[in-house]
């Protein structure tokens, strides 16, 4: 059976039902895409974005997914709710009956690589501006940066010194709300010259950041 880590998101694009917490009747929604870290889908009920949610979702006859997910982002499309979801618990068997359910619905494909959509991501970038400290953990050198993105899983910055691929960091992202600067860890997956920034870096977070996401955002 194919690394099941490595499943690039699919689209989907089907009808199925969904019950959330503390709701007696499931709803009818629609499925964009989905994957083991969440999913993108359409749905009437306005849900509050930065929370988490517990729901019962019917994907197919055989197989109903019981969960909770972080609501990443929302976007009103044509007078429709869309909804970035981020799975917070999914146990072995969730993922199995995902695996088996991408399996049978598209049959003629490898799941391994998929239909990558490069910009629909389940965690929505969003372009932000602060001041930041970086930490070269291979040899203790600091450098001053600036953020210029930002999502759950990932931060771009832009400095004035290159920064290797696969050089793990850490930061501190002076955000303005008079609170303590927001510290994340993770590794500098990509590095590209910029004609007015100097270096472009990409860091992905070891782990997806909800509440510092949301904090954010808040600003």
């Amino acid at each position: 059976m194919y690394e099941r880590r490595k499943l690039a998101r699919w689209l989907v694009n089907q009808q199925a039902k969904i019950r959330l917490e503390k709701k007696d009747c499931a709803v009818p929604c629609y499925i964009k895409e989905i994957n083991f870290s969440g999913m993108q889908i359409v749905l009437a009920p306005r849900l509050a974005a930065s929370r988490y949610i517990k729901f019962e979702l019917a994907l197919s006859n055989e197989f109903m997914l019981k969960s909770e997910v972080w609501v990443a982002w929302h976007k009103e499309i044509e007078g429709r709710n869309v909804y970035g979801l981020y799975f917070n618990k999914l146990t072995q068997a969730d993922r199995d009956g995902i695996y088996e359910f991408l399996f049978n619905r598209i049959p003629d494909k490898s799941l391994e690589g998929g239909e990558k959509m490069e910009d629909h991501r389940i965690f929505q970038r969003f372009n932000v501006r602060f001041p930041a400290k970086l930490l070269d953990l291979t040899n203790g050198n600091e450098f001053s940066a600036e953020t210029c993105d930002i999502s759950a899983k990932g931060i771009g910055f832009v400095l004035k010194d290159d920064l290797p691929a696969n050089t793990p960091l850490e930061a501190w992202l002076e955000v303005p709300d008079n609170r303590e600067p927001l510290y994340a860890r993770g590794l500098a997956v990509w590095s590209r010259q910029d004609a007015d920034f100097g270096y472009r870096i990409g860091m992905d977070l070891e782990r997806a950041d909800l509440m510092g996401l949301s904090r954010i955002l808040r600003v």
